[in-house]
């Protein structure tokens, strides 16, 4: 991915496209953040916020409707943890976005207004959730500070801590808009393990240990993903919820005659904590609708030059070995 891509307007999303190669590889791709990607501010933000926020925020609270265990869950995170991580994004929204949360502090208690949300928190001196409220006198339900402020914000959560014996384990996801892939599957596991079924991952795998020691000691770092999607949906869990077909709630099924097509980005940013052998990383979902101006007929050909360099094991990974013909067709036309 090069260091610019088109002007940001600050009155809409951020735009990154990180094809410009035109070829799918699987590589770690970090850059030290913050880094210039031409979108102004919010290349220099850990949690961005957009006109988008409240579209975000209802498939988060949906989620957690649905089943909270289904998308939130913990091993083996120590308190410790938990504050430092509590702290670090209270204090993050606070230098980044001050326009829309304040903090305010005493003695034994911290008070965090979020003003997209409407919701004030109320943490402890260690930054354990004490109580919710909402700006109208109403409460809000949340299970720990974790939690809380997930809700807050469009990126979801990710804590690996470094285990006593030197391997890394995902010991809290606070996963509500994933891309095919479910927090409760992957909690308490290594980077190995976690990545595993993903094709092309075997040169990455043998070097973990050094990779999650890289990460949480010389950071921070940005990074990119992408897919493809065939619906504008955040949450694609790999169980839909009851009563929902498994077909339709999947976005994978692409039909020409009615063609939909969306490039889903993830925005990544990983901040390590040496002292405490942990990192936390955010993983900020963007879906472009790729039959609209934003995409020139030079980043069209090159997601469909990126599709066709795809294995077919990785074709299938990503959904795309059944209509990966018909895709490439639309984008070429």
């Amino acid at each position: 991915m090069s260091g610019k891509n088109q002007p940001h307007n600050v009155n809409a999303c951020p735009f990154y496209f990180p094809l410009e190669n035109g070829r799918y590889e699987v590589k770690p791709g970090l850059y030290k953040f913050p880094h210039d990607f031409g979108q102004g501010m919010a290349d220099r933000q850990v949690f961005q916020f957009d006109h988008t926020f409240a579209q975000y925020r209802a498939e988060k609270l949906a989620a957690r409707a649905e089943r909270l265990g289904k998308y939130y869950c913990r091993q083996g995170c120590a308190q410790e943890v938990e504050s430092l991580i509590s702290r670090f994004i209270i204090q993050r929204l606070v230098e980044d976005q001050p326009a829309k949360f304040q903090l305010e502090k005493a003695a034994k208690e911290r008070i965090l207004h979020c003003l997209p949300s409407q919701d004030v928190l109320s943490f402890d001196s260690e930054y354990r959730l004490m109580g919710t409220q909402t700006e109208n006198g109403g409460s809000a339900e949340y299970v720990d500070s974790f939690d809380a402020l997930a809700c807050q914000i469009q990126e979801d959560l990710a804590v690996v801590q470094l285990q006593n014996d030197g391997v890394d384990r995902v010991t809290a996801l606070h996963l509500c808009l994933p891309n095919h892939w479910s927090a409760e599957e992957k909690i308490g596991r290594s980077f190995r393990d976690v990545h595993q079924p993903v094709p092309g991952m075997t040169r990455m795998n043998l070097t973990a240990e050094q990779l999650m020691q890289a990460v949480i000691h010389k950071g921070p770092f940005v990074r990119f993903a992408w897919g493809i999607a065939t619906d504008a949906r955040l949450n694609h869990h790999p169980q839909p919820p009851s009563g929902i077909d498994a077909k339709d709630w999947q976005g994978r099924a692409f039909d020409p005659a009615q063609a939909q097509l969306y490039l889903r980005v993830e925005r990544q940013t990983i901040h390590g904590f040496p002292a405490q052998g942990c990192a936390l990383f955010t993983i900020r979902t963007y879906l472009y609708d790729i039959d609209t101006d934003n995409f020139a007929a030079e980043h069209r050909d090159r997601i469909a030059s990126a599709i066709e360099s795809m294995t077919e094991d990785s074709a299938r990974y990503k959904g795309l070995e059944e209509d990966r013909g018909a895709i490439l067709q639309w984008l070429i036309r």
